[in-house]
């Protein structure tokens, strides 16, 4: 079969590696892979292509915040993409994320059900179902008509105008006519989401969870690492994200919480700039390129700390439990389910005395971090080989129905 990938990344980010995993994965299969991306550095792969250049992406991402539309300002790439398309006549097209600036989507679409092409589109937030935000929160407007938007100041900004009500009807005429689709979630509580959403509650929707590299991800021995950081027994709590001071991410939870555990090392990776209020036992540390080092620290650490106030997913809360260790965390939407009772603690959304108490339940048991326990689970639920395996049963139900 002839698979065509597109993605905002590869390689990096947390899609980025799902498509880059996928990629290895189906080729091993025996297909034909073509991978199309719109941001980060070029390739050296031949089948993995960057169709835009990154002064269009400016120009898109400066369109969106005069305007207040999004999705509309990369007719060059949007080019690039389709000739690629045509040149390559996929049997398939699997779609992941195309916001950020990178394509036209309207246009890609209607490529799509103008040619017929069989396309199974993976979301991997609620950009699609959304007049504009990718995610949500407490709003529920997507059920029935965006407008009002509460939340032009998130991604995708816009700095004057409120477009989510024309949006919206984009949208929702985009998909109203996208028969030959497949949409996919990557966990039950997305999935109920899109089925309620009115732009794409009528498609057929299915879940696979996001698959991890396990001969990345697998427990380490943590002395090595807890030396290097002079942790000297210190009961170690970690943090793994981008965007940490965002509502969405609610890393100054973990400063309230460092706080009020000083006996605790907290460490924070993916922080460029340190809070001048930060607590002394915080240890912030730059995003980790390297995946084996990441891996390292996920198995270095005690427990895993979630503050999201909102995930669809939460790759490292899956990573977390790969490398052997427990996640705790406030209940942000689908993470209670990749780390379900036995493996991850949660609690509502701020409130941070059920995170100390969580906390303080591992720091009080009297056996070692049950690390195989975790892992175990991991290598069960969350195998790239899994992923790959579903995805294949989708492509060919939707080619052989085409």
């Amino acid at each position: 079969m002839k698979i065509a990938q597109i993605d905002v990344n590869y390689g990096s980010s947390s899609t980025g590696k799902i498509v880059s995993d996928l990629h290895v994965g189906l080729e091993e299969s025996g297909h034909s892979v073509q991978a199309f991306f719109g941001r980060g550095p070029a390739s050296n792969i031949d089948a993995v292509h960057k169709i835009s250049h990154d002064l269009e992406v400016g120009l898109h991402v400066l369109g969106t915040r005069v305007t207040g539309f999004t999705g509309d300002y990369s007719p060059m790439a949007t080019r690039n993409l389709i000739k690629a398309l045509d040149t390559y006549k996929p049997d398939l097209v699997h779609l992941h994320d195309l916001h950020g600036y990178f394509v036209n989507i309207n246009t890609v679409v209607n490529y799509l059900k103008k040619n017929n092409i069989p396309t199974v589109w993976t979301f991997h937030c609620e950009f699609m179902y959304t007049g504009n935000c990718g995610y949500a929160l407490d709003c529920d407007k997507w059920q029935t008509h965006c407008e009002a938007c509460p939340s032009l100041r998130d991604y995708p900004k816009t700095w004057f105008f409120d477009r989510t009500a024309k949006m919206f009807d984009v949208k929702y005429k985009m998909f109203d006519d996208f028969e030959n689709l497949h949409i996919v979630a990557p966990s039950d509580w997305l999935a109920r989401r899109i089925r309620k959403s009115v732009i794409a509650g009528s498609k057929n929707v299915s879940v696979i969870s996001n698959g991890l590299d396990l001969d990345v991800f697998y427990p380490r021995d943590p002395n090595g690492l807890r030396s290097n950081l002079n942790l000297k027994g210190q009961f170690t709590v970690l943090s793994v994200g981008s965007n940490f001071w965002s509502k969405i991410k609610g890393g100054e939870w973990i400063l309230k919480l460092a706080e009020r555990m000083p006996q605790v090392l907290f460490v924070m990776i993916g922080v460029d700039s340190r809070p001048d209020l930060a607590p002394d036992n915080v240890h912030m540390i730059p995003p980790v390129r390297d995946q084996n080092l990441l891996a390292e620290y996920y198995s270095a650490a005690d427990v895993f700390l979630l503050t999201s106030s909102h995930e669809t997913f939460s790759m490292v809360t899956a990573e977390s439990l790969a490398c052997g260790t427990p996640v705790v965390g406030f209940d942000s939407g689908a993470p209670k389910e990749v780390a379900p009772n036995g493996y991850g603690s949660f609690v509502t959304h701020g409130d941070i005395e059920g995170l100390k108490v969580c906390i303080t339940e591992h720091m009080n048991q009297s056996n070692k971090k049950q690390s195989s326990k975790y892992s175990d689970f991991a290598k069960k639920m969350y195998s790239k080989e899994r992923m790959v395996q579903k995805y294949e049963v989708i492509y060919k139900n939707l080619v052989e129905g085409k």
